[in-house]
């Protein structure tokens, strides 16, 4: 499973899942209907394919399917960031940090956040 990098769209599927927990295809497709245009079909073919990656677990035992995310929004959020790393930045973190804190106003209180991140980081080597 730590090789399945869930597509933007399956993505938008597990938030809805993380927010609300367990959910029916209606559930998912009338959260997703209110920030994009989304066929029923559409949104039921994707979930079955997060089921067969690995991605949703299904609960068959009646009429109506509950879906559950079957990976955490960390796993999720690290394996994006990975992906975003090695693509945009050739695999350099210190490169992406460096753009992040070259680009945006960062606050006294965020880079103090991140000294002492970097402490501990630094302690567990």
């Amino acid at each position: 499973m730590s090789d399945v990098k869930p597509t933007e769209s399956e993505l938008e599927i597990l938030q809805v899942m993380w927010a609300k927990g367990e959910c029916t295809v209606r559930d998912v497709h009338d959260e997703l209907s209110k920030n994009k245009d989304a066929g029923y079909t559409t949104t039921l073919k994707l979930m079955q394919i997060m089921h067969e990656k690995g991605l949703v677990s299904r609960d068959t035992s009646s009429k109506t399917h509950l879906y559950k995310a079957a990976i955490t929004r960390e796993d999720a959020q690290k394996t994006a960031l990975d992906k975003f790393i090695a693509t945009v930045y050739s695999g350099s973190a210190s490169d992406l940090v460096m753009q992040a804190l070259g680009q945006h106003k960062t606050s006294k209180e965020e880079i103090d956040a991140i000294k002492k991140y970097l402490d501990q980081f630094e302690n567990k080597q």
